[in-house]
């Protein structure tokens, strides 16, 4: 009697390892789509009517990405707020939703993530689809401006002869 409660116990203590380790992992893939994809990126391709060069900051809650992207073009500069973001252990998917003139265009981005890259394939309606690459922007830390120490009598115009 004393094996069967051995064993029992032995499994209980099992699965609940077994539980424990598939949370973290959960949680693990969760944080690590927050710390891989939020942020700014930067990506430029040329298109039907020329060279766009984009900004995109992200944000990240959980499985939603929220942010704006920010495209230059010869024709001027565009800031919109993205829709539909998502982000998986698959790559991010959203939606730009752009005003051309008197149009509204949907594009659609599909990305999938590697390292500080993302491969995004874009689709603008029914009218054009391009390919291209967006890289992370690193954030340098603005550096301390060191000024010398200033000493009596050294800021003083030179003597007159």
């Amino acid at each position: 009697m004393g094996v069967q409660i051995k064993t029992k116990i032995m499994k209980t203590y099992t699965k609940s390892i077994a539980l424990a380790a598939l949370t973290l992992a959960l949680a693990g893939s969760a944080w690590s789509a927050d710390t891989t994809v939020a942020g700014k990126w930067k990506g430029q391709f040329d298109s039907q009517i020329g060279l766009q060069k984009y900004t995109y900051e992200f944000k990240v809650d959980g499985t939603n990405l929220t942010g704006k992207a920010i495209g230059e073009r010869e024709m001027g500069t565009n800031e919109v707020v993205i829709t539909e973001g998502t982000v998986s252990t698959n790559g991010i998917s959203f939606v730009e939703p752009l005003k051309f003139g008197d149009n509204e265009l949907r594009i659609e981005y599909t990305g999938k993530i590697s390292g500080d890259e993302i491969k995004f394939h874009r689709k603008v309606g029914d009218v054009a689809e391009e390919d291209f690459v967006a890289k992370r922007v690193k954030e340098t830390e603005p550096k301390a401006e060191v000024k010398p120490e200033a000493k009596a009598g050294t800021n003083s115009p030179p003597a007159k002869p």
